[in-house]
């Protein structure tokens, strides 16, 4: 009775093993994690990334592409059965119909794989003959990469720093009137504990809709079948001196430390910790957009969540014991198609100095990083036009409504402390520059054959990525 179940187990370990063996010497698998924060466009990304690959006439900057060793480039079943499939399909149909439209954003976690027949290449390459490579692509919500700064956290801390910062929100106002009638001494009472929880779920909502980035726990805000349950009804309190067992504080710890370990662990240890390579999609016109306290806001949820990662060199040994590390990972800016290329190298240096401090330990630690300004999908053409004697540099683009419409954001800074520096010093405004925001559809195409939807340096950020795998 006892021999089978131990049989089961040492049979489940071998196939284990041999097909982690089997990837890294006969058909690699490489894990790419696409993540960002809500609207960061990691859904377009994913699109607009695998149409490219397939139909690669607009990556010129991809090594592989430019030197023909791409034989070709395929969709197959991905290997994780119980993971639901990335909708390439209906999302590329969305983006480039005949009204298009911008294809809801990422509510679970989904994969794809998209599997490359490499010609040989090198100098080992006639004995190698043709390779194969599976790219696997993980797509999760960003609201989720916000829960894993909650590991290490005691439930103090976390509602300590938490109601920090919501007394800032506006949105938050409800939820703090209805926390200081609560009694946290005082005995644990559902009724309470479900109407701060409703309360604390609607604040976040509402922040998340007025651009705050760091809204967690990210559940709340797609709980799934979670929805209800007390592992989803906790909410930030004040620790009271000597708080009884039986009380609400107490209740509330016990669920904070029970979404950590049911919910946030979980994810971590089968999907996250397993990533090989990592995009980090930041919107960050968004946030400028919004004022200092936005990008201050969203500087200090990226600093957090990235500390999650586990960056550093990978090798066939640690690849072979599953002791994955992330050896690069790409900072992209989005939407870099809302500005014209003039101002393209101020964006990347905004966005490489608000990540410097994670950048430096992703270094540190001997992962490889960079950092970009893309657009997955170009929605703008650029033009010139006079405007008080002087020519202005714009981008025009269809609106919602369908109408074309010229647009000129403002003008980031050539020095990135002069946005930075007050944000951090927690200014209302910004003294001197004003900087707006458009929302454009996606572009009527007319694409040839062989040609994926027009883009901004998404060529040179798959060379990056994965790049020197495909070569």
């Amino acid at each position: 009775m006892v021999l089978g179940p131990i049989a089961d187990r040492l049979g489940q370990s071998f196939e284990a093993v041999s097909a982690t063996v089997s990837e890294a010497f006969f058909e690699p698998v490489l894990r790419l994690g696409v993540t960002g924060l809500s609207r960061a466009g990691k859904t377009v990304f994913i699109t607009s990334l695998v149409n490219n690959l397939l139909e690669s006439g607009r990556m010129s900057q991809l090594r592989a592409v430019r030197d023909g060793v791409i034989d070709a480039a395929y969709l197959q079943p991905q290997p994780d059965l119980t993971l639901p499939r990335f909708d390439y399909e209906g999302h590329l149909a969305a983006l480039t119909g005949a009204e298009p439209r911008w294809p809801d954003g990422t509510r679970a976690i989904s994969e794809l794989r998209l599997s490359f027949r490499l010609a040989p290449s090198g100098f080992f390459g006639p004995l190698t003959g043709v390779r194969r490579l599976h790219l696997d692509i993980v797509d999760y919500p960003g609201e989720w990469l916000l829960d894993l700064g909650l590991m290490d956290k005691s439930f103090a801390d976390w509602s300590r720093a938490t109601l920090d910062r919501l007394a800032a929100r506006p949105q938050a106002h409800a939820f703090l009137q209805e926390l200081a009638g609560a009694d946290p001494a005082g005995a644990h009472d559902e009724a309470v504990a479900q109407k701060l929880a409703q309360t604390y779920t609607a604040g976040l909502i509402a922040a998340r809709a007025a651009g705050w980035s760091d809204c967690s726990p990210g559940r709340f805000l797609l709980p799934g079948d979670l929805a209800g349950s007390p592992v989803l009804t906790f909410v930030p309190m004040p620790r009271p001196e000597n708080p009884r067992r039986s009380s609400l504080w107490r209740e509330m710890e016990r669920r904070f430390d029970g979404y950590k370990r049911a919910v946030v662990r979980p994810f971590f240890e089968t999907h996250f910790a397993r990533i090989d390579r990592q995009v980090v999609l930041i919107d960050l016109l968004e946030a400028v957009h919004r004022g200092p306290a936005a990008l201050e806001d969203q500087r200090r949820a990226m600093a957090e969540v990235l500390t999650a990662f586990r960056p550093g060199p990978n090798s066939w040994l640690s690849a072979l014991l599953r002791g994955r590390r992330v050896e690069r990972i790409l900072f992209a800016a989005t939407k870099a198609d809302h500005l014209h290329h003039s101002q393209h190298p101020r964006m990347t240096a905004l966005i490489t100095a608000m990540l410097a401090e994670a950048r430096d330990r992703a270094r540190f630690s001997g992962a490889r990083t960079e950092a970009m300004a893309i657009a997955a999908l170009r929605a703008t053409v650029e033009e010139s036009r006079p405007h008080q004697g002087v020519a202005r540099d714009l981008v025009r683009g269809r609106l919602p409504d369908g109408r074309q419409a010229a647009f000129h954001p403002g003008d980031l800074p050539d020095d990135p402390a002069r946005l930075l520096a007050p944000a951090r010093a927690g200014a209302e405004a910004w003294l001197q520059d004003d900087f707006s925001a458009m929302r454009f559809a996606p572009p009527l195409l007319d694409r040839r054959p062989g040609d994926g939807l027009p883009h901004i340096r998404l060529d040179r950020a798959a060379e990056f990525l994965f790049g020197d795998r495909l070569a």
